[in-house]
């Protein structure tokens, strides 16, 4: 719930002065910029609140590989690739990877009692 009542936190039903297309989540998409270019939400069809973690796809699939949280951490790899650069489309070097993806001042806090090896 943290995550999702964030100000940053934006449910998006358009894209461009448009409405959203399918192939970008539609008809309404979660967007968490701190998540953005590790795993995120495409589409929402339905919000459920429940009192325990739920299973979800990526770490029913692949619990070794996709953790629930599922952040940008430069200090936490994937099992088969690093985090600690990224490739931007339309540059040509690789950058150092931000924690949170540079959002680490205004989210880092709600990780703070985490330990995000675990919690990844």
């Amino acid at each position: 719930m943290d995550e999702a009542i964030h100000p940053l936190t934006i449910m998006a039903t358009g894209l461009y002065g448009e409405t959203l297309p399918p192939q970008d989540g539609a008809p309404i998409r979660l967007v968490v910029p701190w998540k953005y270019g590790f795993k995120s939400i495409k589409s929402i069809v339905k919000i459920s609140l429940v009192a325990e973690q739920p299973p979800a796809t990526w770490n029913i699939q692949a619990p070794n590989e996709y953790g629930f949280y599922s952040n940008v951490n430069p200090g936490v790899d994937h099992p088969r690739w690093s985090q600690k650069t990224e490739h931007r489309i339309g540059e040509f070097t690789s950058r150092n990877t931000l924690l949170f993806n540079g959002y680490a001042d205004q989210v880092g806090y709600l990780y703070q009692s985490m330990d995000l090896r675990a919690n990844f």
